[in-house]
């Protein structure tokens, strides 16, 4: 306690005064030689050159002023004089020079006619001079370099070919933390497993990975799945993102290379984890162009260091990437990144997991059922979850709600997948009755066609670009696409554009993305999956950027004659499922009208809501409202007939339902 005590009470050091900055000096050095130097320019003018028999006239006629000087023209050995001075030509004077033997220097000096004094320098004088002058802007720039290196350290100044790879040690996430990928995170409990206690593989004669590779889709939790492997495994974490090796000063990638590796051995057993590997794991000397001389020299190195002459044990290398396509296949070959591990977007149950992580530290509603909400979020990843949460916390937030209920969660599905509400957006009544009737096409189809997804929302409320939207989900999740299946997604899209047409007798650009997903699908059923007439066969296939070390050409294997049958089959695919839908909606107009009118009553409905007009033809959430506000108007027609048939006695009654008398009738 004693000596804490003295420790405290301890007298502060006394404050250095901060030595003048080092950079005023030389910025103050600089502005006085450049001032020095522009006014010199300035005021100095250019001297012209004279020939001798013009130089003798001005002596004779006492033109030179005072204070001229010869200088050795060449060295002294040659003879030869400058003379530089001035004369005079009337009030103004001029600077000149001329150029004279020694002989004729010392006739001038010499003869009694003349009044001609000048004084001589020596070449020895004036190489002195120039020397000292022509030293000082090398001494400045050595002054600025050096004011450079302190400033930022002199141990920092040339370390360009450091490694730039942040290691930890703490464990702040684990495999508690990281939901979804049950099978990837299996994958890895051997490569923590062999960190933990690398002796037993070693025995054996089992290698352990030198590489492991994550790809998948943006967002499904690769960086945070390699923090969780160092977190377990409780070794120290080096990342670095492939960017950080490609700088603009070649050689430098292939050094910071080394020295993280050379970093990671002092440090092993331990993991690196490359984040967004493909910036530096391109394909070497591919795509339009040509390659990259610096990125690929980095990509050589590393392939060094990770299966080299020299071996790395007790290092493990993770890296990530959503390209796995454009990776060079050196870095993919076993001995490198022996393991690959595809992350995909979680299905129903690691949803649901996801979703309860993310919901730890908030407060939700007793009536949240996060079973249900991870049914109606097909196809999100790990970081649209949490933002999902995220919003719907600042939804509760925003209202001074405590607690986060089924509502916010409901609103914020719809912000993430279209974007928030437009409520200010102003629509005709024509256009609320077509967007209406859109999606009410949309919901017709979803209900009453087999093998269509199931209806869960519909709105006309504008979000985003769209005017309206129709969520449809399937009933179960499913990996792979029936031609059936992919038909009813076709009449699905197109039943918008057909409640249209059969409703109003005209057509609009509402369609117009219907028309793009309807024409994607149609299109790869011909040409990548088989399900045409012209039989199972591969004509076409996903496209590659050449930016992305894709070549720039590709093979045509089909002919003109096959790129038309194509074409019709694409049309003929679209022009039945159009009749297919065609023929539901006329079939259930009812259903449609109803749809149609509750949403322009209501403007959203849920899958509840669609299934009790389905059973009742009403919604009775919708007609209580429409009473309430009948009955809430009723008091006031009462009471404007009331004034108007006291006002004016002989008012017909219908009109005195209708029209208010106005404040001047009044005053009559």
């Amino acid at each position: 306690m004693d000596e804490n005590k003295n420790q405290n009470n301890q007298p502060k050091a006394p404050m250095r005064r901060r030595k003048p900055d080092f950079l005023f000096f030389v910025l103050v050095i600089f502005l006085i030689i450049g001032g020095w130097m522009l006014f010199s320019r300035l005021t100095t003018q250019t001297p012209r050159e004279l020939d001798y028999q013009t130089f003798y006239a001005y002596v004779e006629e006492n033109r030179i002023n005072d204070g001229s000087t010869a200088t050795p023209a060449g060295g002294e050995n040659y003879g030869l004089y400058t003379i530089e001075g001035s004369y005079k030509d009337g009030d103004k004077n001029y600077r000149f020079y001329v150029v004279v033997t020694e002989d004729i220097l010392n006739n001038l000096i010499t003869s009694p006619d003349l009044e001609f004094q000048v004084a001589i320098k020596t070449i020895s004088e004036n190489f002195w001079l120039s020397f000292i002058l022509s030293l000082i802007p090398y001494v400045l720039l050595i002054g600025f370099f050096i004011f450079i290196s302190r400033a930022q350290g002199n141990s920092k100044a040339f370390d360009f070919g450091k490694s730039t790879a942040r290691m930890t040690r703490e464990k702040t996430v684990t495999f508690n933390d990281v939901a979804g990928c049950d099978e990837e995170k299996e994958e890895l409990v051997e490569i923590i497993d062999f960190l933990k206690n690398p002796k037993k593989y070693v025995e054996i004669g089992a290698r352990i990975p030198k590489g492991v590779l994550l790809f998948g889709p943006p967002g499904t939790g690769k960086t945070l799945l390699a923090k969780a492997v160092a977190g377990e495994a409780n070794v120290p974490f080096f990342s670095i993102s492939g960017s950080d090796f490609v700088e603009m000063f070649v050689g430098v990638g292939a050094s910071r290379v080394r020295d993280m590796f050379k970093t990671a051995k002092e440090n092993s057993p331990c993991i690196i984890f490359i984040d967004e590997i493909d910036a530096v794991g391109r394909q070497r000397g591919a795509g339009m162009g040509g390659g990259h001389d610096e990125r690929e020299q980095t990509l050589n190195q590393l392939l060094v260091e990770m299966d080299g002459f020299n071996a790395n044990l007790g290092i493990i290398v993770m890296a990530a990437t959503n390209r796995p396509d454009v990776l060079d296949p050196a870095l993919l070959r076993p001995g490198r990144f022996d393991r690959q591990i595809t992350i995909n977007n979680p299905d129903v149950v690691g949803r649901e997991a996801i979703l309860k992580v993310h919901a730890r530290n908030k407060h939700f509603d007793s009536t949240v059922n996060f079973k249900e909400i991870a049914h109606r979020i097909p196809g999100f990843s790990g970081a649209d979850i949490e933002n999902l949460l995220n919003e719907a916390a600042l939804l509760a937030a925003r209202q001074n709600r405590k607690v986060i209920n089924v509502f916010d969660i409901d609103e914020a599905i719809d912000r993430v997948m279209m974007g928030p509400a437009k409520k200010t957006r102003k629509m005709t009544e024509k256009e609320r009755q077509i967007v209406a009737f859109h999606e009410a096409g949309h919901a017709v189809i979803g209900l009453k066609l087999e093998d269509a997804s199931i209806v869960q929302k519909v709105t006309i409320i504008p979000r985003g670009q769209a005017g309206g939207y129709n969520l449809m989900i399937p009933a179960e999740e499913h990996y792979l696409e029936s031609k059936a299946s992919l038909r009813a997604r076709i009449t699905g899209y197109l039943g918008g554009r057909v409640s249209e047409e059969i409703n109003f007798k005209d057509v609009t650009t509402g369609a117009q993305n219907d028309f793009q997903m309807a024409t994607r699908i149609a299109r790869a059923m011909v040409t990548e999956y088989g399900m045409s007439d012209l039989g199972p066969v591969q004509y076409e296939q996903q496209q590659g950027s050449v930016f992305l070390g894709r070549d720039y050409l590709k093979e045509k294997n089909f002919s003109d004659q096959i790129a038309l049958e194509i074409d019709k089959e694409t049309r003929r695919i679209i022009e039945e499922c159009y009749d297919k839908a065609k023929e539901i909606i006329l079939a259930n107009m009812d259903l449609l009208n109803n749809i149609a009118k509750y949403l322009l009553q209501v403007e959203t409905i849920t899958k509840q809501d669609i299934d009790e007009i389905c059973a009742t033809g009403h919604l009775k959430r919708a007609d209580e409202a429409l009473k309430q506000e009948n009955v809430e108007e009723t008091p006031k027609v009462e009471e404007t007939k009331n004034e108007a048939d006291t006002v004016v006695s002989n008012a017909d009654a219908s009109t005195t339902d209708t029209t208010p008398t106005s404040g001047d009738s009044n005053e009559n």
